[in-house]
């Protein structure tokens, strides 16, 4: 049962010393098996690898870890222990999206055991690298998506049979094994990039913590603060209505819709969600660069955002504009911080989480300690923009590196592009 648009795509031209074959002539495959949930344990020897544990092509043991003991597992439930260089692979997902097929190798000596409907990929006569690669190619998804039969419900499965009867593009050895490294190479640093990534959102999430609580000064406040003592002196607790002041401003109907997200504010056309805003526009407010836009019933969640354009936005917003001796950056990050939000989540009216309101009225009253001078206040904002601005910059490199990855793959899995292979 087909579920798909797609066809299996092997039309081309290949250079004369590949082969097409199926993948169960260079490998072996096998599904997990489907152990007794009611047996699984927080701890154990063994991890069992759900398929809430591999999406998106990465492995996630920390997702929902299940364990077995040595003393749970039958002979016949130790088959299904990885081992290293095996290749797992999603079977089910949804009818009609790709949401399954996911991927990933093992590249350690483990203590993993594989769940049902999810395939483990041993290797018989070819690169292990090569292959990991090649069942990641469009030409062979084409064919996985394919093949996929209906389940239960909305659901699409591809059976192992029909997993080992798929066609793959096979070159000779050597040159399998130059296109992995080629390939591994970009991986390793897209790896590194991502490292870097994490630790220097550690490091902002450590200035956040520091810089907008007073425990850290900046040297040049700390040294104008210095004989007295420390933020007891330099800060005092402020009501934030001291701070903003509301702006409630409607019928602005020539204003471009903006649509408030986790990544800021941004026009209502440039999002990739359906607009759901009513016709009528009369309600809608009035947000100007530099205030501050939040979801009245999402504060305490931390749903607000900075804005640099002007527009309107929906009336599910409270719209807060700083007074002169606020500056907006640094409240932007600041309502980040949990101490914020369980302030706002404090302030809030409401019987239970889902009906919370922090309309403007409880905004205003809570009490925050605060810098002294408007220019500390900016000082902390451009440190903790400097460090957005160099994890953005990884994550382009990031980005960019993947679609280079992903164009070398297009080039060099289908024989397009052949690398010089050295004889020794």
């Amino acid at each position: 049962m087909n579920n798909n648009n797609t066809k299996p795509l092997y039309n081309g031209e290949i250079p004369e010393d590949w082969e097409v074959k199926r993948l169960k002539d260079v490998a072996e495959a096998k599904g997990g098996y489907a152990f007794d949930s009611k047996k699984f344990k927080d701890t154990g020897m063994y991890q069992v690898v759900k398929m809430s544990n591999l999406y998106d092509n990465t492995l996630d043991l920390d997702r929902s870890s299940s364990y077995l003991d040595e003393a749970d597992l039958s002979l016949l439930e130790k088959e299904s222990t990885l081992e290293k260089d095996d290749i797992i692979m999603t079977l089910t997902g949804t009818t009609g999206k790709r949401d399954y097929g996911y991927s990933y190798q093992i590249t350690k000596e483990t203590r993993l055991l594989l769940n049902q409907r999810i395939a483990k990929i041993s290797l018989k006569n070819s690169d292990s690298k090569y292959l990991f690669y090649a069942i990641k190619t469009n030409q062979f998804l084409d064919q996985f998506f394919y093949t996929a039969k209906g389940g239960t419900g909305n659901q699409a499965n591809v059976g192992i049979s029909d997993l080992l009867s798929l066609k793959i593009l096979i070159p000779p050895l050597p040159e399998q094994r130059a296109i992995a490294q080629v390939l591994s190479t970009w991986d390793t640093a897209i790896s590194k990039t991502q490292a870097l990534i994490a630790q220097k959102e550690l490091r902002k999430k450590w200035l956040m913590q520091n810089l907008l609580t007073g425990k850290k000064r900046l040297p040049a406040f700390a040294k104008a603060s210095a004989g007295k003592e420390g933020v007891e002196e330099a800060w005092e607790e402020r009501h934030l209505g001291e701070m903003f002041a509301e702006r409630n401003e409607t019928k602005f109907f020539d204003l471009p819709l903006l649509s408030v997200g986790a990544s800021g504010i941004y026009p209502q056309s440039d999002s990739i969600k359906k607009d759901t805003s009513n016709e009528d526009k009369s309600k809608y407010k009035r947000i100007y660069p530099g205030d501050i836009g939040y979801n009245t019933m999402r504060m305490w969640q931390g749903r607000s955002a900075l804005s640099d354009l002007e527009g309107i936005v929906s009336p599910a917003y409270t719209i807060v504009t700083p007074r002169e001796k606020a500056d907006s950056i640094f409240f932007s990050y600041l309502f980040k911080t949990p101490k914020l939000m369980n302030l706002f989540w404090r302030n809030s009216q409401g019987l239970v989480d889902d009906t919370l309101n922090c309309k403007f009225k409880d905004f205003e009253i809570i009490k925050v300690k605060l810098p002294n001078t408007k220019e500390e206040q900016t000082a902390i904002a451009q440190v903790l923009q400097a460090a957005d601005k160099e994890i953005q910059l990884l994550k382009t490199k990031t980005e960019r590196l993947r679609e280079q990855k992903k164009g070398l793959m297009q080039v060099l899995l289908t024989g397009k592009k052949r690398l010089t292979i050295k004889q020794n």
